[in-house]
């Protein structure tokens, strides 16, 4: 064989772009939840820090 059938049957072969755009997908998936996840954590640390310091006060600490 030459190379020119081998390139041109690898052009037309697209048995892995599904994979490759589930990978995408997935990808984009994980990093908006990161984003979601630091977003709530942000949020959970700021309340228990209010709640220690209102608990800090009524105890008198």
């Amino acid at each position: 064989m030459t190379l020119m059938p081998i390139l041109k049957r690898i052009a037309k072969d697209e048995s892995g772009a599904t994979a490759v755009e589930y990978g995408l997908i997935v990808s984009l998936i994980v990093i908006a939840s990161i984003g979601a996840f630091d977003s709530v954590a942000n949020e959970n640390n700021g309340l228990w820090g209010r709640v220690t310091s209102k608990v800090g006060a009524v105890l008198g600490n």
